[in-house]
């Protein structure tokens, strides 16, 4: 099941498909940040892929 590497919260399967980095990693769900910050995160990686 996948989760928040920052608070361990259970985070869903599409969640992670979409907010994951390269290796899985989910570095803040809706409770750590705020949507914007992971929309903003998730386009920062894109760019750097």
């Amino acid at each position: 099941m996948p989760k928040c590497d920052h608070c361990g919260a259970h985070v869903s399967e599409r969640f992670a498909r979409v907010f994951a980095d390269e290796h899985g990693k989910v570095h803040a769900c809706t409770n750590c940040s705020a949507n914007a910050g992971i929309a903003e995160a998730a386009k920062e990686r894109a760019r750097s892929t």
